[in-house]
Formats: structure tokens, C-alpha cells, sequence
């Protein structure tokens, strides 16, 4: 089931944004990932944030967090990764957008093939400021 985030959701999609930022972003220091996880918190709230919950447990699996129709990020947690949860996330706001864009790194390749079998289109390719890494900006349209 895809919900928007209620408040007491903040603490699981914050977890869950930790640990799959360190798995898929290995090329980047753990440090820079923890070091930004309060100030990510406190924008949980002020962004549209859809989360998958499982029917049978409850439990949240995984979120997409959106700001208009810029993609800050598709979330799934790892023991429910490669199901097609984030497949349905993406699904479900191409039905209440007309566009979308996102930035992925480059060095993600996983992510860059997932966002490209959306038929996302790379636009341009710019460098990450906090990160020092190269990533593609992409863009869906319907």
C-alpha cells in the first residue's frame, strides 16, 4: 500500500534512508551520510513523501520523497530491494505528474539503469558541490 507519510513514520524512513544511502553510496564516506541525517529528518515533513507499507506487517519498506516534481530519492529497505517496490513508488507518482526529474550519481549504476528502464533521458551531468562526485540530471516525461 502507498500512503503519504504520517509523523510517526519519521523515525522508519529515516532509518531507512541511512542504511540505503550507505549501501548504494559506497563510493562516499559513511561520515558524510550520518553526519546529514537530523537535517534530513527535519525535511521529512516540509516534503511530499509517499511511503510503501506492507499490507501483511504494516512495516514500511521503502519511500519516495518528492519536492514538487523534482525525485530527491526512491528509498527501499535492503531485505525488500529487487521486489518492485520502488518500481510501484515511481509508478505511482507518474500518475500525479506530468514530469519528473532526479540527479543520481553517476558511479550508482544500479539506480542509473533502474531510473533509464523509467525511461528517464540523462540531460546533463554536473558535479555534486557536497560530494565531490559526478552525477546526471534526468528527466520523465509523460
Amino acid at each position: 500500500m502507498i500512503r503519504l507519510l504520517q509523523e510517526t513514520d519519521t523515525d522508519r524512513i529515516a532509518e531507512i534512508w541511512l542504511n540505503t544511502n550507505i549501501s548504494a553510496h559506497n563510493f562516499i564516506e559513511k561520515k558524510y551520510w550520518e553526519d546529514n541525517l537530523e537535517t534530513v529528518k527535519e525535511m521529512f515533513p516540509q516534503s511530499e513523501v509517499y511511503v510503501y507499507e506492507d499490507e501483511n506487517t504494516g512495516k514500511i519498506q521503502g519511500f519516495i520523497g518528492m519536492s514538487d516534481s523534482y525525485i530527491a530519492g526512491i528509498f527501499v529497505c535492503r531485505d525488500a530491494q529487487s521486489c518492485g517496490i520502488g518500481k510501484q513508488l515511481l509508478d505511482f507518482v507518474k500518475t500525479i505528474k506530468n514530469q519528473l526529474s532526479l540527479s543520481v550519481y553517476q558511479k550508482n549504476i544500479r539506480a542509473l539503469k533502474f531510473y533509464q528502464s523509467g525511461n528517464f533521458k540523462i540531460q546533463s551531468e554536473k558535479i555534486d558541490e557536497n560530494t565531490g562526485e559526478k552525477e546526471y540530471f534526468m528527466i520523465w516525461e509523460r
